[in-house]
């Protein structure tokens, strides 16, 4: 990490990644239990597809923001 990447780190008081990373693990795993191999696979598959889309939606509507305004 440079110098720089570590002034621009932000420290969120009372967040922890672990214990973060813990919830969904667990949450995942009540999701999918008693799911067969294929199933676990589609439920990833759409979350996945899902999280696309979002990100292009955010990528669009951050493009259209900086576009320059024309009048």
């Amino acid at each position: 990490m440079t110098q720089t990447e570590a002034r621009q780190s932000r420290v969120i008081p009372g967040f922890s990644c672990l214990k973060m990373k813990q919830e969904l693990q667990e949450r995942r795993r009540r999701e999918t239990e008693g799911m067969t191999d294929e199933e676990v696979r589609e439920y990833i598959r759409k979350g996945a597809e899902s999280f696309d889309r979002e990100m292009e939606r955010l990528r669009t509507e951050k493009a259209k923001k900086s576009e320059p305004v024309m009048t």
